[in-house]
């Protein structure tokens, strides 16, 4: 896979851990757990993605 696909496969990612952690967050009582994980996922992906633009 070239840099180029891996960091738009990391985008829709980070996407949908945005996502997700938003639908987590309005919840009536949000998991604080579940919303931490989702967080670091997201982290761990914007980190990755950060790591692949580099020359």
């Amino acid at each position: 896979m070239l840099p180029e696909e891996q960091i738009e496969a990391l985008r829709k990612k980070h996407a949908l851990l945005e996502r997700a952690i938003d639908e987590e967050a309005h919840r009536p009582r949000p998991d604080q757990d579940t919303l931490s994980d989702l967080k670091r996922q997201k982290l761990r992906i914007k980190d990755e993605i950060f790591q692949l633009q580099q020359p």
